[in-house]
């Protein structure tokens, strides 16, 4: 897959990409493929700064088993949490991009996981920062379309560390 590039997702966008999610099973693979478009294109707004949480909420289940595990560790649950944390990094962030490379989608019925590796870049409190980890994003078929439950990447040691001396 290449990388497409989008520069604001907005909620109608976001509605749109989501409605079509309960099309035949042929065409779910792409109409998971599109709310994880959706997704990192937010990501990468997120990466320049621009707080993203109310837009990328309704690409997630309202649900409090809801689940992230980022780069920086830990584990958020419940939407609240977890699209915060989406706008926490947008507080430090003033340059980036991101992107999924060697994804794979499988569906089973109403889930489908995808995973991939993340890369790109990010300038974190202004140092740059190179972004490499796998990751896993589950997904849930819902009668409003595909909604994600759940986003896990590896650890990443260059952010833990950066995040250490911004709190020491």
């Amino acid at each position: 897959m290449f990388y497409k590039s989008f520069k604001t997702v907005g909620r109608s966008t976001a509605a749109a990409i989501l409605a079509v999610g309960l099309s035949a099973p042929a065409f779910a693979e792409d109409r998971v493929e599109a709310v994880s478009d959706a997704f990192y294109g937010l990501l990468n707004e997120m990466m320049v700064g621009i707080p993203v949480a109310d837009r990328i909420a309704p690409l997630w289940l309202d649900a409090a088993g809801v689940t992230a595990m980022h780069p920086i560790g830990g584990r958020d649950a419940g939407l609240e949490a977890l699209s915060g944390a989406f706008d926490g990094v947008a507080s430090l962030a003033t340059g980036g991009d991101i992107r999924i490379d060697d994804q794979a989608i499988a569906v089973f019925g109403d889930t489908a996981i995808e995973t991939g590796v993340e890369r790109g870049r990010a300038v974190l409190s202004g140092e740059e920062i190179a972004l490499e980890y796998r990751v896993t994003n589950v997904y849930l078929r819902t009668e409003d379309g595909w909604r994600m439950v759940h986003h896990h990447t590896d650890l990443s040691t260059p952010i833990i560390d950066l995040l250490a001396r911004l709190d020491g």
